[in-house]
Formats: C-alpha cells, structure tokens, sequence
C-alpha cells in the first residue's frame, strides 16, 4: 500500500526521490542533490533534506491500513552538503502506541556522515489507505 502511496506523491516525485526500502517501521529513500536544491550560500537548502526525512518518515509509519499522518517532526542539521551529493534518509520506527508513533529518521551523504537526525511523531487516523488512493 505505501507504493501506492508514493505513486501518487508528486513532491517526492519532483525532487528525484527513490524508495530504496519500504518495509513496515523502516524505510530508506535516497536523493541526488541538483543545483536547483541549494540556497544563497550553494549548499543544500534545509527544506529539501527536511522533505527527504519526511518522505522516510511517511512510508515507515504507514505500516497497515490506515492513513497515518505527521501530528509533528523535529529536525537538527549537523552537515551541510552540496550539488552532486546522494543524500539518503533511513527510518526506524521506536514505538508506537495506540495510534500514535515516533519515529527516527537518520539522514546521510554519499560517504556514510550524518548529515541530520529527524524525530517525527504520527498519528493513524480512521482513514484507509486503499480508499484514499483508489480516489481521484
């Protein structure tokens, strides 16, 4: 159901993500940094290292049926990276609890460095996965 999810995710799409594994508590997704993806001072904008975290994040919590959303996320940048790197963001599930999880999400460069540590928090909601994506 998460590929589901991902074809019809056109901003992950749009920034050239690849889902490299999709397994439920776990995902890992990688991104090629292009020149268009850099800020003011030519390195990578923290929006986008912040989208590919997310984008790990997502596909990890939505483990079953049910649509499972963001309720929040915290991200620290600890290495800034450039134009030609391969920055890959793989998520661990550390509990979930009812319908809420947490979930960490280590992003790194093409030579295994830390580039950012996310923390996001989900929620599942009542929704199905099959119906939202059987939709228009």
């Amino acid at each position: 159901m998460v590929r589901l999810m991902m074809q019809r995710d056109r901003a992950s799409a749009a920034m050239g993500m690849q889902v490299e594994q999709d397994e439920p508590g776990h995902a890992v997704v990688s991104m090629l940094v292009r020149d268009d993806m850099l800020n003011g001072f030519a390195i990578t904008h923290g929006g986008f290292v912040f989208a590919l975290a997310d984008t790990a994040f997502a596909i990890a919590c939505n483990e079953d049926d049910r649509i499972t959303v963001a309720a929040g996320a915290d991200i620290s940048f600890l290495k800034s990276t450039h134009a030609g790197q391969t920055l890959t963001a793989t998520a661990r599930r550390r509990v979930v609890s009812g319908r809420t999880g947490v979930y960490d999400v280590t992003v790194t460069d093409e030579g295994g460095d830390v580039v950012a540590e996310y923390r996001g928090r989900s929620v599942a909601t009542s929704r199905s996965l099959r119906d939202a994506v059987a939709g228009p």
